[in-house]
């Protein structure tokens, strides 16, 4: 994350964008992104951000933009171990579960904001046409496969939601290896 740089350091829109982030998930949400504040997180004056930025929503709509690109990325990066779709599974809800990002939650709490609706909108279909894809690899007809990617991606929301706002009452360590391993075995086929 982009913070404390020196006086004589150029900030760039991608830093700016990854501190707006940060703040989002230090600061419960898009109430968080303020100029001023971000300008002293990164050691910079507010002239650094007009300089790359016209306004507040036009670093919200590059933070955004950043966080989809993340989201993207990640389901991608579970293509690139060459398994079976069984193993891209496991690996890709392991990768999400383990992220432990609040800033998924934090933007749902937003989900009606007009900025805000459309990236969640893509992201969750991204994720859930890949997972209905891996189903179908699996055998699993259409129908069946999309109500199983569906299931699976409410239990990463679920598990996210409370890892979020009741830490506590999920399991961690070989407590939570096991737990999440038996969410993958019922979501599977046979």
């Amino acid at each position: 994350m982009p913070q404390q740089r020196g006086p004589r350091s150029r900030l760039t829109a991608a830093d700016w964008a990854e501190a707006a982030l940060a703040a989002m998930r230090d600061g419960g949400g898009l109430a968080s992104i303020a100029i001023e504040p971000l300008a002293t997180r990164l050691r910079a004056t507010k002239g650094s951000f007009y300089w790359h930025f016209a306004n507040r929503d036009a670093l919200i709509e590059a933070a955004l933009r950043r966080w989809e690109e993340q989201r993207v990325a990640e389901v991608s990066g579970a293509d690139e171990t060459g398994a079976d779709p069984e193993e891209r599974l496991r690996a890709l809800f392991m990768r999400l579960v383990e992220s432990d990002d609040p800033t998924e939650p934090a933007l749902l709490a937003h989900a009606g904001h007009p900025m805000v609706a459309p990236v969640l909108r893509r992201v969750s279909t991204h994720r859930l046409d890949y997972l209905t894809g891996l189903f179908v690899e699996m055998g699993v007809p259409a129908e069946e496969a999309r109500h199983r990617a569906l299931r699976t991606y409410c239990g990463f929301l679920g598990r996210v939601q409370l890892a979020y706002a009741v830490p506590e009452v999920v399991p961690r360590g070989e407590e939570e290896r096991r737990y999440l391993e038996s969410v993958i075995e019922s979501l599977l086929p046979g």
